[in-house]
């Protein structure tokens, strides 16, 4: 005789299945700062930060230190997000970080940075594509505080015909862009991934939507549909604590299944943004946020979003 599930036996099973799927962290940290310079974790004087007080994250995070704050989650691989290393010299973070994932099997894959509007731009990218880990470029563009001080064609901007022409060398060396700027500067976003077709763009933070007002989130959801339009446009949900607010299902999770209907599930990846967000909670409370708020999807559809996504987008 069939033996049927009950609903509270089968949600479990569904549970402990979606708990099992692996996980490519597409955006973590680790710094040395007994050994390297990174100006906003190093220097006494704080910079502005969006989580408020930092000072919890001055202390060194190397893998064993994530790997204690993963816990139980299946991370099989990483993308290293440059870590604001000293300016002088990018490239440098790129070699010590072949020396760690050498050392430690982590992480998986890196992302550099690189100002595409300096002058030796060239020489950078060429210094960073020495490396085989290496995929791609970070930078932060020129960017206004507030929605309605946003403008276009500001000096340093995704628009500043400079910075565009650094940034057409990404092509050379096959590197995608990762681009963390405010929602409000996604239309800039969107012509610069439609005159670049072949660089792959990847939105970092969920675009930023700090302010949950009814307004913003209106705001932020257009700016997001923008740049989906563009078919080289991914979307990385990460950065979503705020500031003196626990990270919870019921403030997050609107805001993930928005941008998953407007990027789709081919095109959104789930980062945790350690250490930095441990300010706003533990590892496992924010992946079991991700998994909760997607919990209706097909474990196929998940599977994309926690890992095959960021192995298509970062080629693991």
């Amino acid at each position: 005789m069939e033996t049927t599930r009950g609903p509270v036996e089968e949600m479990a099973m569904t549970e402990e299945t979606a708990a099992d799927l692996p996980i490519i962290d597409a955006h973590q940290h680790f710094w040395d700062l007994d050994k390297n310079y990174y100006p906003w974790l190093c220097d006494p004087e704080p910079i502005p930060f969006r989580y408020g007080d930092y000072s919890a994250l001055k202390r060194n995070y190397l893998p064993p230190d994530y790997r204690r704050d993963i816990g139980p989650n299946r991370v099989v691989g990483t993308v290293h997000m440059e870590a604001e290393w000293d300016r002088a010299d990018p490239v440098a973070e790129t070699r010590w970080l072949e020396g760690v994932a050498a050392r430690h099997g982590l992480p998986s894959a890196l992302i550099g940075h690189a100002e595409p509007d300096r002058a030796d731009i060239a020489d950078v990218l060429a210094g960073h594509a020495r490396s085989p880990l290496m995929r791609g470029i970070r930078h932060k563009p020129a960017a206004a505080a507030r929605p309605r001080d946003a403008v276009r064609g500001a000096r340093g901007s995704m628009d500043d015909p400079r910075w565009r022409a650094g940034y057409a060398l990404l092509e050379r060396h096959g590197f995608s862009y990762d681009l963390q700027t405010p929602w409000w500067h996604l239309d800039a976003a969107a012509e610069l991934a439609a005159d670049f077709p072949a660089i792959p763009v990847i939105v970092n933070h969920t675009g930023l939507p700090a302010d949950r007002s009814a307004e913003a989130l209106a705001g932020w959801r257009a700016a997001l549909e923008t740049a989906a339009a563009r078919p080289n446009v991914a979307l990385k949900i990460s950065g979503l604590g705020l500031p003196g607010r626990p990270w919870t299902v019921a403030a997050n999770g609107p805001v993930i299944r928005d941008a998953i209907a407007i990027f789709g599930t081919d095109r959104c990846l789930f980062a945790s943004n350690y250490p930095v967000d441990r300010l706003a909670a533990p590892f496992t409370t924010i992946f079991d946020g991700f998994r909760a708020a997607v919990s209706d999807l097909p474990l196929a559809e998940q599977r994309k979003l926690f890992h095959d996504n960021a192995v298509r987008i970062y080629r693991l």
